[in-house]
């Protein structure tokens, strides 16, 4: 059997239904209690003032102010959830073409391979891929091989043109290549086709490469 802190006896059914019991913020008033409010003082107007013609204008105003409140939350809520399917829509439509991430650098840590992806638009008869640090200076030259277009995922070493370890920081990948027509071109990390996009959370995903990464992460898309 509880106690409470009184010394008085409680059921297992007032203990239950008193730690069940859902409590309602007082602090706050809604429109509910407004219009409550506005009610109860109509029920006990004086009564000898019927003709009482500002105070009936005042409170036609005040009804009505309510109702207007209450229809223009509901007309915003709907705009919002309408926005927010046209944004998907559009983001749906992106879905190939290239999305640019704004950048072409990655961040390297001494003694450890670096991964990162490039997407070649044409196919590719040869080419390398460039590692540059921040002074444009090149690093490390990958080779990229005869293939066909697509993303291609690359993996640094970590060391530079003459076997020796490269330090920490941020490094700059680009690659310029010759397709099968024996053209000139040049391509960088941080450029990729929009393959899907996925919703989680009321956020837009795209995926770009192998990864997905939210929309506003996205640059450009052209």
């Amino acid at each position: 059997m509880a106690i409470d802190a009184y010394g008085n006896n409680l059921t297992t059914s007032t203990v239950s239904s008193s730690s069940t019991a859902a409590v309602k913020d007082k602090t706050k008033l809604g429109k509910d209690d407004f219009m409550t409010l506005l009610l109860v003082e109509l029920q006990n107007q004086d009564p000898t003032e019927p003709t009482d013609t500002d105070k009936i204008l005042t409170q036609t105003s005040q009804l009505a102010t309510l109702e207007s409140s209450d229809k223009t939350n509901k007309s915003l809520e709907d705009l919002s959830t309408s926005l927010t399917s046209s944004q998907q829509f559009s983001t749906i439509s992106a879905i190939g073409k290239t999305a640019d991430l704004g950048s072409d650098a990655i961040t390297h840590t001494k003694n450890s391979d670096s991964t990162f992806e490039v997407y070649f638009p044409d196919s590719i008869s040869q080419g390398t891929v460039s590692i540059t640090d921040t002074n444009g200076q090149i690093v490390k030259n990958l080779d990229v091989g005869t293939n066909p277009s697509g993303v291609y995922k690359f993996t640094w070493d970590g060391t530079d043109m003459s076997g020796n370890p490269a330090d920490d920081g941020v490094y700059h990948v680009n690659s310029k290549y010759t397709n099968q027509n024996n053209e000139e071109k040049s391509t960088r990390l941080g450029a990729y086709p929009i393959e899907s996009v996925k919703f989680n959370d009321g956020k837009s995903l795209v995926k770009v490469g192998s990864n997905y990464v939210p929309l506003e992460s996205v640059v450009e898309i052209y």
